[in-house]
């Protein structure tokens, strides 16, 4: 086994509880690690026996960019997304966070990590 990385993720999108946060939107970041048998792909030196991390961050940019309330459910839409289209990964782990959260208070992101198995 072996884990492929995708970390910080730049994405501007308009997740909320309240109405003005998805009318301005936020900036957020997400992280990815998957794990999966990566011995075929050291081997063979080919994309096909591998997790392709273009293909992740597609998966990333596509879910961030439709609205939900929460952020454990943009997280779990993503791990959906991973398991359904890349038969490879045995484990995948996400975070995302919001980057200067609406809060009252001042902090620099909150986040919610989301771990999965097949």
């Amino acid at each position: 086994m072996g884990k492929v990385y995708v970390e910080n993720i730049q994405v501007y999108a308009y997740h909320g509880c309240l109405p003005e946060e998805t009318l301005i939107g936020s900036d957020y970041r997400v992280d990815l690690s998957v794990s999966a048998n990566l011995q075929p792909s050291a081997a063979s030196d080919d994309l096909k026996d591998t997790v392709d991390y273009v293909l992740l961050c597609a998966f990333v940019r596509e879910e961030m960019n439709v609205p939900s309330k929460l952020l454990e459910h943009v997280a779990k839409r993503i791990l959906k997304r991973i398991f359904n289209e890349v038969p490879l990964v045995e484990n995948a782990t996400v975070k995302v966070a919001k980057i200067n959260p609406p809060i009252g208070e001042h902090v620099q992101s909150v986040a919610v990590e989301i771990h999965q198995q097949r």
